[in-house]
């Protein structure tokens, strides 16, 4: 298979590795774009895969309450940042947010079928293509979340004029606004720090496995660190996997207020939990970020311009 520079160029935002680095792990593997990026895993070469979390479609994420208990989160996708902004394009985002916390929808489709909350004449589909044409350019309802607390409350954050929608599941006795409060500030960290579980209880085995293969194979790939006793290879993975699991994990990561700049977000909720007396936990969040997974359209000015001209 032709290594094209595009390639390149894609694997080298994906991991941060060189472009000789990128081009040899394309050669390595045909052209594969995620075999490439484990090549260079396990080669040192790159950080674990960031292609999920690659920023690429514009659009707004918005969060709407119905109570203490219930919260929706929704992301709908435009082709420009212009639309995004547009008053008219905000509205409808709203509304569709208002319905999703409303909606009984297990899944997408579901959820396109339901009547339209505004107008019981249409679905929601059928007011997604109207406002298509309102509009004048594509939107899509790309995904919806809805939570409802169990013994507690929930709690949401929006970050970055609707670049950032999050919902806190809190598991807690006591629902009062110094919970709350303490709720909002374990949002806006997860909308910066982007944690992937509440704690290492729910990483999986496989995940962790995984995750030891690839240290293993840049650590017998590095002409020093290879020549270490087992014991000492094996101590050496097991710190870099505990620290990755401190980024990864809510509770484990340093809390973004601390003011000694080492407490924890969970010593941070024991203190909430004191000082409310009652005990206070993340249950479970919600994390959705505009164009998260999506590639952005790339505009070609010049070739734009060559095409009308025909040349």
């Amino acid at each position: 298979m032709a290594i094209t520079a595009a390639m390149v160029k894609e694997l080298r935002e994906m991991t941060g590795a060189g472009m000789m680095d990128c081009k040899k792990a394309l050669n390595e593997t045909n052209g594969n774009m995620d075999e490439a990026v484990e090549f260079l895993r396990k080669n040192g070469q790159a950080k674990a895969e960031k292609k999920a979390s690659r920023i690429a479609a514009e659009g707004l994420c918005m969060v709407v309450t119905k109570d203490d208990q219930t919260a929706a989160v929704v992301e709908v996708n435009s082709e420009t940042d212009f639309v995004a902004k547009n008053a008219t394009f905000q509205e409808f985002v709203k509304a569709v947010a208002t319905q999703a916390v409303n909606s009984d929808a297990a899944d997408m489709d579901a959820f396109m079928a339901e009547k339209w909350n505004e107008d019981a004449s249409k679905t929601v589909s059928e007011a997604l293509v109207e406002k298509v044409a309102v509009i004048g350019e594509n939107l899509k309802i790309r995904r919806f979340e809805k939570v409802v607390a169990e013994h507690g409350c929930v709690v949401p954050y929006v970050h970055g004029g609707g670049r950032i929608g999050v919902i806190v599941d809190a598991d807690t006795d006591v629902v009062n606004d110094t919970v709350k409060e303490a709720m909002h500030n374990i949002a806006m960290q997860i909308a910066a720090l982007n944690p992937k579980y509440v704690s290492r209880d729910e990483v999986s085995a496989d995940y962790i496995a995984h995750e030891k293969e690839i240290l293993l194979a840049q650590i017998m790939n590095d002409p020093k660190e290879s020549q270490k006793p087992e014991k000492v290879i094996n101590g050496m993975i097991e710190g870099r996997i505990s620290k990755e699991l401190k980024e990864v994990c809510l509770v484990d990561q340093v809390y973004v207020k601390a003011e000694d700049g080492k407490q924890t977000v969970a010593k941070y909720l024991e203190e909430v939990s004191k000082a409310v007396g009652g005990t206070v936990k993340v249950k479970r969040f919600v994390r959705f970020e505009t164009g998260e997974g999506l590639e952005k359209k790339q505009e070609d000015f010049a070739a734009e311009v060559a095409a009308q001209a025909g040349m």
